[in-house]
């Protein structure tokens, strides 16, 4: 039975008692000697107000229907989408559980594997190479893995190169066994147990650490080795339980590193790295600027030198032209005058354009203190000017001496 008809029979209902009331009293005013025609008129009276009533009702009653029906519509769509989320939210959670169970299976497989020491050391060893890779270093430049020491024996994790020429060592240790087992213990104080047994056993790996004193492999080695602990959560525990255990690495010359610290101490290097690549860059480029000066300054040398020859040699030539005109020319024109030869001589001019000097005074400064040096191309010039200079005067005054 829907509400609607619940509605429509509770209406009835009240309807129907209202008029049974009505028409016992209606019967009871009836049967009174002096209520028989009142009675008569009350009873159509009431039956014109049931009628009217009736009507009213039959109207409120559809609207009531109407929103009946919408709110069992809008109940059924609420059903529906109930239904639809309830079968995601089931397939959800069915998901979950089955990669939860996934998880845990690989979990504990992982925790079986960890528990064997080369497992654990090629895990160490590949979260130390990312803490590296994440500094920004590169491999073969900045750090070398694996490095076999000058006695043949010892072999540390990394060997990082720092500015300078020194190198740092570093080692990765994965103390895992008694963390795994309080990981998975049950009580309190069975967990209090297997931490003491973890920090005890990082503290076998310090000593272990310190005892193979890789720096006195490395001569450009600080006197100490970073043991990395792959895992913050692995030494924070050591440290919780035996809190002096940092005092106790660094008196045996082991500083604990953990990825975060290790990142720091890292890029650090590569930061003072870098400074020593710009200082080199610097001082090659001070050494190439000192260079190119004494070049250029040993160049002008040259230079100067070079226009002082030229006018050296410009000097003789105007000298050889002038004795030249004034000596021979005016002789051998006298053949001309005479008939003996048909064509004049050519006209010998003098060289009026002066090279022009350098005048820097890294240059003059330069010329000044090789004054005293002669030049092999001025000594040439000056040599081929006073052959010229000679063969022009030498031989005239020899044909006048033989003329008179």
């Amino acid at each position: 039975m829907d509400i609607s008809t619940l509605v429509t029979l509770l209406v009835g209902l009240l309807l129907g008692l209202a008029l049974g009331g009505l028409i016992g009293w209606l019967w009871a005013r009836a049967h009174s000697p002096a209520g028989g025609e009142e009675a008569e008129a009350l009873r159509a009276e009431l039956r014109a107000q049931s009628d009217a009533v009736l009507e009213a009702r039959s109207g409120d009653q559809a609207v009531v229907k109407e929103g009946l029906d919408r709110l069992a519509e809008h109940l059924r769509l609420i059903d529906h989408d109930r239904a639809t989320w309830q079968g995601e939210f089931n397939a959800q959670v069915q998901s979950m559980r089955s990669t939860t169970e996934t998880l845990r299976r690989e979990t504990a497989s992982l925790a079986t594997a960890l528990r064997k020491p080369q497992v654990r050391g090629q895990w160490g060893e590949m979260h130390l190479r990312r803490a590296v890779e994440l500094a920004g270093m590169v491999d073969h430049c900045d750090f070398s893995e694996q490095v076999r020491l000058d006695d043949g024996v010892q072999r540390p994790d990394l060997v990082v190169n720092l500015a300078g020429g020194r190198q740092v060592v570093v080692d990765s240790k994965v103390p895992l066994d008694a963390f795994l087992d309080a990981a998975a213990a049950d009580d309190d104080a069975r967990r209090g147990e297997h931490l003491v047994r973890h920090a005890r056993q990082v503290r076998t790996h310090v000593d272990q650490l310190g005892a193979k004193a890789y720096w006195k492999a490395l001569t450009e080695t600080p006197d100490f080795v970073v043991m990395f602990v792959p895992a913050e959560a692995f030494l924070s525990v050591a440290l919780d339980t035996q809190r002096d255990l940092l005092e106790y690495a660094a008196a045996r010359n082991v500083v604990l590193a953990t990825p975060t610290t290790l990142i720091a101490l890292l890029r650090t290097v590569a930061h003072g790295w870098r400074h020593e690549t710009v200082a080199a860059q610097v001082a090659e480029v001070q050494r190439l600027g000192r260079e190119l000066h004494e070049r250029l300054a040993t160049m002008g040398t040259h230079f100067s030198k070079v226009g002082r020859s030229l006018t050296s040699a410009v000097q003789s030539y105007n000298s050889a032209v002038g004795s030249l005109e004034g000596r021979v020319l005016v002789t051998a024109r006298k053949f001309s005058d005479l008939g003996v030869v048909q064509e004049g001589l050519a006209e010998v001019t003098q060289v009026e354009t002066a090279p022009r000097l350098l005048a820097a005074p890294e240059f003059t400064e330069d010329d000044r203190l090789d004054n005293n040096d002669p030049d092999p191309l001025d000594v040439d010039l000056a040599r081929a000017a006073r052959e010229v200079e000679q063969s022009a005067n030498g031989p005239i005054p020899a044909r006048r001496v033989a003329g008179e």
